[in-house]
């Protein structure tokens, strides 16, 4: 945490020649945090305004710790410099916590989607449909315990198999139950419901009812980081991606049957 002078003066020459702009941005980051370290008043003011809009963790700390016992130019400075810093600290944490929310929003949307195609089309409240979403959750762990060494292929054929498997337990409960109901809503809900406990029952003896957890494929690990207040993580931003790519698919759907 502790950049002492002479080190920034060693490393100022080397700024000028380092071609990658992270880097670069890095240097400039130490460099002005060890000309903060010097007595001369007007280097450390050139040096506050240089770093007044870094987010970098270490710079705000420095100029917290510089401004204990600074005088009132300089407090003024750095009081300066850390509402510019808060402000942006503030503005990325706003922007993550929209990420986080339309990640999450997006989950609950394709659950949505399902139950309202299911009330506009076939007019039966599914109070199954969570269970369906959980069978098609419980196909990609089998998927995965049969396909142990290839986790990234693993995620690819099961995204279609939740599909096929969660859609088979669809038709055989609208073949077996709610092809006699229709017309009577209540009696649907109240069956859907019956079901859903069935299937909540039925996983609990297959699978135990211990929690089972995926394995997330290393092409959807890690985060995307924009800057040091601001990273975005791959899963969400693959869910978010997975969420418009369905709704794109409806349209189209929609588009053409209403076309023909």
């Amino acid at each position: 945490d502790q950049f002492d002078p002479e080190s920034a003066v060693l490393l100022r020459g080397y700024i000028e020649k380092e071609p990658e702009p992270k880097v670069k941005e890095v240097m400039a980051i130490v460099v002005a945090l060890g000309d903060l370290a010097t007595a001369d008043q007007t280097t450390r003011l050139d040096a506050i305004k240089q770093i007044e809009e870094s987010l970098h963790p270490k710079v705000r700390n420095a100029l917290i710790r510089l401004k204990q016992g600074a005088d009132a130019e300089l407090s003024t400075a750095i009081d300066k410099a850390l509402e510019a810093i808060d402000q942006r600290l503030k503005i990325f944490s706003t922007i993550e916590t929209i990420f986080f929310g339309l990640s999450l929003g997006s989950v609950l949307v394709l659950a949505a989607i399902g139950l309202a195609i299911t009330f506009g089309v076939m007019g039966v409240i599914n109070m199954a449909h969570g269970e369906l979403i959980m069978i098609g959750a419980y196909t990609t762990y089998v998927i995965q315990l049969l396909m142990p060494n290839q986790i990234g292929l693993s995620i690819l054929v099961a995204i279609p198999m939740a599909f096929i498997v969660s859609g088979l337990v669809g038709i055989a409960i609208e073949r077996g139950v709610i092809r006699f109901l229709y017309g009577r809503p209540l009696e649907t809900l109240l069956a859907t419901f019956g079901i859903s406990l069935i299937l909540q029952q039925a996983v609990r003896t297959v699978f135990s009812p211990l929690n089972r957890s995926v394995e997330t494929p290393a092409w959807m690990s890690g985060s995307w980081e924009i800057n040091s207040a601001l990273s975005l993580t791959l899963n969400r931003l693959y869910i978010i991606a997975f969420c418009l790519l369905v709704f794109a698919l409806l349209f189209l759907i929609l588009k053409k049957t209403t076309l023909g």
